[in-house]
């Protein structure tokens, strides 16, 4: 009987866990909406954002990139495709690999990165019950 317990406790924190990721994407895609971005859109620029500021490559391969936000090859293509449309990214064939792709911020991305991440901050902080941003 407790480890039944014990069991639905766990189910229960997991369902707890997707409800919460859930109502988060949700108030994002909200918040970064009057930005002209979803929250993968957001979560792109954000990673690319950071890889140049922590001193590393002004820009990323694919691959990396999906590691890093949880999008499959195809998904993270086609929204990558899109910011590019949008001006926001730019892709380049790599020189090391001639098969992988890299991608940067544009200036333009950067600017929209700056706009959007206090409002990113926000939600996190809100959603998270954390304070600060």
């Amino acid at each position: 009987m407790a480890a039944k317990k014990s069991e639905q406790a766990l189910v229960g924190e997991w369902r707890e866990m997707l409800a919460l990721h859930a109502r988060t994407l949700g108030e994002l895609d909200r918040a970064l909406g009057g930005h002209g971005l979803g929250a993968s859109d957001f979560e792109v620029l954000d990673v690319l954002a950071d890889a140049a500021a922590e001193g590393g490559a002004a820009c990323l391969r694919v691959q990396e990139i999906a590691s890093r936000v949880h999008l499959s090859q195809s998904a993270l293509s086609r929204l990558v495709a899109r910011l590019e449309r949008d001006g926001l990214v730019r892709r380049a064939m790599c020189s090391e690999d001639r098969r992988g792709v890299r991608v940067e911020l544009t200036d333009a991305g950067r600017v929209r990165h700056t706009e959007a991440r206090p409002a990113q901050r926000a939600v996190l902080s809100r959603m998270l019950n954390r304070t600060g941003a």
